[in-house]
């Protein structure tokens, strides 16, 4: 949790804000102020009203009522333009950067230092080293933006905005796409942009960052503002609580019955890939939830991977069925597996093809006689498929990036279950998703193991794993470090097998 910070003001003030989509209420008589050198946090569900409540502020949506103040004066911001004119900026979760143009252009775009009419290409290099000299973000200027990892690219982004005397900044899901220690480096320039006098508005789904960054947490809820509270006083449960509206331990649906001792579906002998993981043992029976716990690096999602056939080992055994498992991963998805991998956008989904396509792709030949599609099938089965998820979405052909995060992580679960595998490997399922789509993903996963599908669960959430899973195998730097069930499995015992050293 953050500290407080002093001598802050209300830089802008929303009194009674609304706003009116035809029939539909996106915002209904918010009031809330967001002061100068403090993280300020967003918290709702997708359709909460997060973003319409972003867009006023960066002149991209005009209210319906209220008023809004900067610095205690009424302002009319009649369009984007206007916003950044008065020091208001966003910075999306997808970055508006120019990749094939180097730092120094993407930073200085619009606000270039000229001479007689012409770019003065050395003092705009002066003015983008000043830059990030003053806030100690430093960059080769020369290099080109599409060459440079995400969190580089997003330093880019915040330069762009400070040159442009930025005195609030937005930012909306800015660790989405980042790896944990990225992602811990940005929570550490917010909170240095905070230090520095700005007002900063921090939307994510991610509550242990919320509590983490913030100084002051909003919870909005149905487009109306449930409360305004010191990030001091929140917890994860609390603000479950004020997000969905029920207390925090009834987001895990009542498990099935723990599988009585029989064959498992998949057994892992001895399973070693040099460097990753070494001697894994493990065992997963129809109808039960194993949980596959530890710290980032421990081997979790590699463990998956092997498995599923996506990572070569050197040593060991996978048996299927009682059978040993071999052969591509196209052979596994035949014999009954279906993965959900960790990040939908990178290893999973084709954002820019039809929600259909995406659901289908993996099982065309179950649609297919010689060299003839079977559309008909194909849609009838997905619109099945996607029915029994509760997905939301306009129509099938609409592409899989017009969806809220929770349905496009819902389009891979409709995707399994298109296969209906007797195995499904499911790698951080609700990573990235609001905390209403986590609710129905749980329940997805109970719904599947009481239907007798064997389910391999990997998630960063202690709370994930306790409450969806029968057992616990606890990996600590690629080693078994315990197998913990019933009375043995603690939060405590998981938190302390996974610093174990393995």
């Amino acid at each position: 949790m953050a500290d407080s910070v002093a001598n802050t003001h209300s830089l802008l003030t929303l009194s009674g804000v609304s706003k009116h989509f035809g029939g539909v209420d996106a915002l209904s008589d918010i009031s809330i102020a967001f002061e100068a050198g403090k993280v300020h946090a967003l918290v709702g569900e997708n359709g909460a009203g997060k973003s319409t409540l972003g867009k006023l502020i960066l002149g991209i949506h005009r209210p319906s009522g209220g008023t809004i103040a900067l610095d205690g004066k009424d302002i009319s911001i009649e369009e984007p333009a206007a916003a950044l004119r008065l020091g208001l900026v966003g910075i999306a979760q997808e970055l508006s950067l120019m990749p094939r143009a180097n730092v120094m252009d993407n930073i200085a775009l619009g606000r270039e230092v000229t001479r007689r009419g012409l770019v003065d290409r050395a003092a705009t290099l002066k003015a983008v080293k000043d830059v990030m000299d003053r806030y100690d973000m430093r960059l080769d200027p020369f290099a080109i933006v599409g060459d440079l990892p995400m969190a580089e690219r997003q330093k880019v982004e915040i330069l762009r905005a400070l040159s442009r005397d930025a005195r609030l900044i937005i930012f909306d899901e800015p660790t989405a796409r980042l790896a944990t220690h990225q992602a811990k480096q940005l929570l550490g320039l917010i909170r240095a942009l905070a230090a520095a006098g700005k007002a900063v508005i921090y939307v994510s789904h991610f509550l242990d960052e919320i509590l983490e960054v913030s100084d002051t947490i909003t919870v909005l809820r149905n487009g109306r503002l449930i409360s305004t509270r010191p990030a001091s006083v929140e917890t994860r449960a609390t603000l479950v609580a004020g997000v969905t509206g029920q207390d925090y331990q009834s987001q895990f649906p009542p498990l099935p019955p723990a599988p009585a001792d029989g064959a498992p579906l998949v057994r892992v002998r001895n399973l070693t890939a040099k460097g990753v993981f070494e001697g894994i043992n493990l065992e997963v029976r129809p109808g039960e939830i194993v949980g596959l716990a530890g710290l980032v690096g421990a081997g979790r999602s590699e463990v998956a991977h092997a498995i599923y056939g996506a990572l070569a080992v050197d040593s060991g055994e996978i048996e299927f069925d009682g059978k040993p498992l071999t052969g591509p991963i196209r052979r596994r998805i035949d014999l009954g597996m279906a993965m959900i991998p960790e990040s939908r956008r990178d290893q999973a989904l084709f954002l820019g093809r039809p929600i259909l396509e995406n659901i289908a792709l993996p099982y065309l030949k179950r649609f297919s006689r010689l060299s003839w599609l079977n559309k008909r099938a194909e849609k009838a089965s997905v619109e099945t498929a996607a029915a029994n998820t509760a997905m939301k979405f306009g129509a099938l052909s609409d592409r899989a990036d017009t969806l809220s995060g929770g349905n496009q992580q819902k389009i891979l679960f409709a995707r399994a279950a298109i296969g209906r595998p007797r195995l499904l490997i499911a790698d951080e399922p609700t990573r990235g998703v609001d905390v209403g789509a986590k609710r129905s993903i749980y329940q997805m996963i109970a719904k599947l193991a009481a239907e007798g599908e064997a389910i391999l669960l990997i998630s960063s959430e202690i709370e994930e794993i306790m409450g969806l899973s029968h057992r616990v195998v606890v990996l600590s730097r690629g080693r078994v470090a315990a197998q913990l069930q019933g009375a043995a499995l603690t939060e405590k015992a998981v938190i302390e097998a996974a610093f174990s050293g393995g």
